[in-house]
């Protein structure tokens, strides 16, 4: 089921066992704001599920495959383009936390990031946060000049390529200074708690196990975490544990947490992006 707001027009679109119960849903919640003058998250949380946020209902059936993901962008559409890049579509939909490792090219950031924008225009959330952590990939930078931002821009710059080949630049920026988008360092989450937030960290295999829990425990209500990283390209010491992984081993039995492993055939990118990494797989000496 999809529910699409325009202006002073709420569009809901499914069968009509789903039109039946949204109806009852905003029924119930136009009842209580006529009643109080106001409307509570946990009253939302309430006329959804009962009361029970993790009985959440996923937004397709299980054996539906999503064929797209819609923009809502002067007709823009993003299509899956292998049965395993299908797979981590449906299971974001699915699961409120989910881990995604695969090699480069395989379209694990730039998936997420069109989800993301698809549940901001469809209100499933108010706000997009992207995260990275600023680790340096096997080359000392030195100090950069500039303030902090300017320092940590180099790290997060894959996060806006991909914001940026999805929406236009003007609307990029718009989304940026109303605070609706950020992109921020790993660090820089600490004490936080995002409600109603599409949250995605990119190069995951790079956090220490400390790091993945003080992130993870940023979720509030109503928000979706999605991480990504590719565990053959861990740039940690070699005595640090990787705290992906950690965490993939700790929660992939956890209700409302998924995991999509891609592969070799899911890269997208040029040709030989995928014949560079299976002769890279191949090396006994590879590291990590």
């Amino acid at each position: 089921m999809n529910v699409v707001h325009r202006g002073d027009e709420l569009r809901i679109i499914g069968d009509d066992s789903q039109l039946q119960k949204s109806l009852r849903i905003f029924s119930e919640l136009k009842a209580i704001i006529e009643r109080t003058g106001q409307l509570k998250s946990e009253q939302v949380q309430t006329a959804l599920f009962g009361g029970n946020p993790t009985s959440k209902e996923p937004k397709q059936t299980p054996d539906s495959t999503p064929s797209t993901i819609d923009l809502y962008e002067k007709s823009r559409k993003v299509h899956p383009r292998t049965p395993g890049q299908s797979e981590y579509i449906k299971s974001i939909l699915e699961h409120d936390l989910v881990f995604c490792t695969g090699p480069a090219g395989c379209g694990k950031t730039f998936l997420a990031v069109a989800m993301a924008i698809n549940a901001l225009r469809t209100e499933q959330v108010r706000k997009i946060v992207l995260v990275r952590p600023a680790v340096e990939a096997g080359e000392k930078l030195g100090f950069l000049p500039g303030d902090m931002l300017a320092k940590v821009n180099p790290f997060l710059r894959p996060l806006l390529d991909a914001l940026g080949s999805l929406l236009d630049y003007e609307q990029v920026n718009r989304y940026m200074e109303n605070d609706i988008v950020e992109v921020v360092p790993l660090a820089f989450m600490r004490g936080r708690t995002l409600d109603n937030t599409f949250i995605i960290m990119d190069e995951a295999q790079n956090t220490t196990v400390t790091q993945m829990k003080m992130f993870l425990t940023r979720m509030g209500m109503g928000s979706k975490i999605v991480v990504t990283g590719d565990v053959s390209q861990i740039d940690l010491p070699p005595d640090i544990s990787c705290g992906m992984t950690d965490a993939i081993n700790r929660l992939r039995n956890i209700k409302g947490v998924g995991v999509t492993q891609l592969k070799n055939e899911d890269i997208v990118r040029h040709r030989l992006v995928g014949e560079i990494v299976k002769a890279y797989q191949n090396e006994d000496t590879l590291g990590h």
